[in-house]
């Protein structure tokens, strides 16, 4: 039996712990919480660094007879922490854990703001660029930091994007001498530097802090719907994606938490709203100033975040963060530029609704270019329309070429998943 117990946030061992740490023949754990813990003079210790050597000291050590296996994690040990690993390498059975509260807990609890409804994402060793995205996103996200992954880092990546929201650094949760929980805009966070132990980071829209009471923990759940008709966007002289297309557009972008996706030549912002329902952080670009008005709108009225930007593309691109997807409407005579510049810096694909036939080929081109392997529809939809007398007829919609390209490698991985 391998025992885990979850500490770091304050709380003294329990007695629990305490019995099996005197008993214990090996101890593994972070080099605080092994060097602020009473330890056998003649036990083990595995200092946790590289998970796969601490597995195969305690994989050797069981094998012994009488082995007595103690393990120190922060917090509670199976949210984002060794549990996980212990589990896949030696089966849940061998498993004692008894956790702690969660940093996460903590640093909300001395904001006194419920996080039933949170997003947690952990930036420990990892691009902290899906961090950033989930900010951008979500209301209420809390980061998990790690080394090139903390405060800093993440308020560089909000810092063009959303001065609205507020961060709350929460440093040596637990520590009665060094804790500290402060509340900054991301341009101070990302000016100052950051001190080990900074413990867990919050990211706030204080306007949306506090969500309806909850019976599902975890963020909103997904819409009920999407391609949404297009009555229920603010938008100019029919200006706007309908819906038979955004509803191809959507699932060939694959907008899902953690990414960022492009609007260009966004209008009513109808495609980045929607990305944006789906979990996804969304940029609309669009030239008019009256059309970016509209976009934030529209994003109010759908109670989402989409960052409006305000320009032509592919001028205004350079300022952006890569996207895992684009949604390309517009362009005029620039669109093949615009497909270009998109396409370099896309993760995962670009999607491009034209409607005129001599825009196909060069779309095409573009996208082959880039390295994408361009694929596309004529979509042509007719609408159920009443007529006088309680009878209906089709009325025909304008037919619109939807072109797309995802990257070979992307492609290849979905299908060694499946």
């Amino acid at each position: 039996m391998i025992r885990v117990f979850g500490t770091g946030t304050g709380a003294p061992l329990s007695p629990d712990a305490v019995r099996a740490l005197a008993g214990a023949t090996l101890v593994v754990g972070a080099g605080r919480h092994l060097d602020g813990a009473a330890l056998p003079a003649d036990a083990g210790r595995v200092v946790l660094g590289p998970l796969a050597p601490a597995l195969d000291r305690i994989g050797e050590h069981l094998a012994g007879n009488g082995a007595r296996v103690v393990v120190l994690a922060s917090g509670d040990p199976g949210f984002f922490g060794i549990v996980r690993a212990l589990a896949e390498r030696f089966g849940p059975a061998a498993l004692d854990v008894r956790p702690g509260a969660p940093s996460i807990a903590v640093a909300f609890a001395r904001l006194g703001v419920p996080w039933d409804d949170a997003v947690v994402v952990s930036a420990h060793g990892r691009d902290p660029r899906t961090a950033v995205n989930v900010c951008l996103a979500h209301p209420k996200v809390a980061v998990l930091t790690g080394p090139g992954a903390g405060p800093a880092e993440l308020a560089a990546g909000l810092l063009h994007h959303s001065e609205e929201r507020t961060l709350v650094v929460a440093t040596a949760l637990g520590d009665p001498e060094r804790e500290r929980v402060e509340r900054l805009t991301p341009r101070e966070a990302a000016a100052r530097p950051w001190p080990d132990p900074v413990s867990v980071v919050l990211c706030l829209d204080e306007s949306r802090a506090l969500s309806p009471v909850r019976t599902v923990a975890g963020p909103a759940a997904g819409p009920p719907g999407w391609a949404l008709h297009e009555a229920e966007f603010a938008h100019r002289d029919s200006m706007i994606t309908k819906f038979e297309v955004r509803a191809l557009a959507l699932a060939r972008l694959g907008p899902r938490t953690g990414d960022l996706v492009w609007d260009i030549g966004a209008g009513s912002g109808s495609v980045a709203v929607e990305c944006a329902r789906l979990g996804a952080a969304a940029v609309a670009v669009e030239k008019t100033a009256d059309g970016v008005e509209r976009i934030r709108a529209n994003a109010a009225a759908h109670g989402v975040y989409v960052r409006a930007v305000h320009g032509a593309a592919p001028i205004v691109l350079s300022d952006l963060a890569d996207p895992d997807a684009v949604f390309i409407g517009g362009g005029g005579s620039e669109l093949p530029a615009i497909v270009t510049a998109c396409a370099r810096r896309a993760r995962r694909s670009v999607v491009v609704a034209v409607a005129a036939l001599d825009r196909v080929g060069p779309v095409r081109t573009a996208l082959a270019a880039a390295g994408f392997e361009p694929e596309g529809v004529l979509l042509q939809s007719s609408r159920l329309a009443p007529l006088p007398g309680d009878v209906t007829r089709l009325a025909a919609a304008n037919p619109v070429f939807l072109l797309w390209g995802v990257r070979p490698a992307v492609r290849a991985s979905e299908g060694a998943i499946q």
